[in-house]
């Protein structure tokens, strides 16, 4: 108990949803699924869903465009940095530039380049509250270009893992936790977004102190299903074609037992596969909401092929006594046989089921 408690304080925690590949360029809430639930009050029956373990591929465009550093821009008068002086920081999100609605790079920078450093007025998300302000454009010394000093981003990809599928309604619950900027930790605010089928092509082995990754291919040429929330436990969506498999009855808090487990995990090729694990402890209801229990990889073949949790098994569906436990979230950096597990009637909850 000891070692579990200094792990939990002292480990850096790394969630392992997505390797990102992401485009940046100098320019310059949590959403409740409105859906039917799932679970009714007074239902006798529990919630049964099929468990997946699948490996996809993630997009998410977001809604607004975020601020994830702020730059000094060279000018004839001096270096300066407009988005500072207008009083924009770090994890804002623009969402308006000249009463003009923005959501991807390529509109701020026409938006720009039509206002030529005229006064902008800016309408920004800070912490959910709206945030008015003005600023002008600089003209940049280097290519004549107005920008505002802004690095941004308008998107993510990358690679999770599906949890579960409800297969009376199409909806599935991958990751476990949210996707997150990887500048900002902050939640990014979806409008659109998608998932695609992918392949593992490799497995960097995780070690303490260096977190291992799955690395994987995606088909670009045709979506699974799109996203409909991204909340800080999971991201939701619906899939276009039904899932094949067992649907299992959803665990609840009390039926959940320290000992022994499986998740299933997709760590090679299309190949899902159940792995033994071992929960060492269930945390207090309201302690966090998005790590409900500590759990331990002891299959020696999933230790061999990734040294334990890594980047990208984030969503993998954790079992016991026949029942849908949860999914993993994190790996300890200073030990990758070790992560946090999110329990699935959280998930659910997070949902509006």
């Amino acid at each position: 108990m000891k070692e579990e408690k200094q792990a939990a304080h002292t480990a850096v925690l790394l969630g392992m949803a997505l390797v990102l590949a992401l485009a940046l360029l100098l320019i310059a809430v949590g959403q409740r699924w409105n859906t039917q639930a799932v679970r009714c009050s007074g239902q006798t029956e529990p919630t049964r869903l099929v468990p997946v373990g699948k490996t996809v591929g993630i997009k998410l465009f977001s809604h607004g465009v975020m601020v994830v550093g702020l730059e000094e821009i060279a000018t004839a008068q001096g270096s300066y940095s407009p988005a500072r002086e207008s009083g924009l920081k770090v994890g804002d999100i623009i969402t308006q530039l000249d009463g003009q609605q923005v959501d991807t790079i390529e509109e701020v920078e026409t938006i720009l380049r039509q206002q030529s450093g005229e006064t902008l007025a800016v309408t920004a998300l800070r912490s959910g509250r709206r945030l008015e302000v003005t600023a002008e454009a600089a003209p940049c010394l280097a290519d004549g270009s107005y920008k505002l000093g802004a690095w941004v981003r308008d998107s993510m990809a990358g690679i999770g893992t599906v949890t579960w599928y409800d297969p009376t309604t199409g909806r599935f619950c991958a990751l476990g936790h949210g996707i997150n900027d990887v500048d900002t930790s902050l939640l990014m605010p979806m409008k659109t977004g998608s998932i695609m089928s992918a392949t593992v092509t490799s497995a960097i082995v995780g070690s303490s102190g260096h977190p291992g990754q799955l690395h994987g291919t995606f088909d670009l040429t045709q979506d699974l299903g799109s996203l409909t929330a991204n909340t800080d436990c999971g991201v939701f969506g619906q899939l276009y074609e039904e899932i094949e498999g067992e649907s299992l009855p959803v665990a609840e808090r009390s039926q959940i037992r320290t000992g022994e487990a499986t998740i299933l995990c997709n760590v090679d090729g299309d190949e899902v596969k159940e792995y033994s694990v071992e929960i060492l402890r269930l945390y207090p209801a309201a302690a966090s909401e998005t790590r409900n229990l500590l759990l331990q990889v002891t299959d020696a073949e999933l230790l061999e092929a990734t040294g334990g949790i890594v980047q990208g098994m984030s969503g993998s569906p954790i079992l016991q006594d026949g029942r849908l436990v949860g999914a993993v979230t994190h790996v300890l950096v200073n030990d990758p046989t070790r992560g946090y597990g999110i329990l699935a009637e959280t998930m659910l909850d997070a949902c509006g089921a």
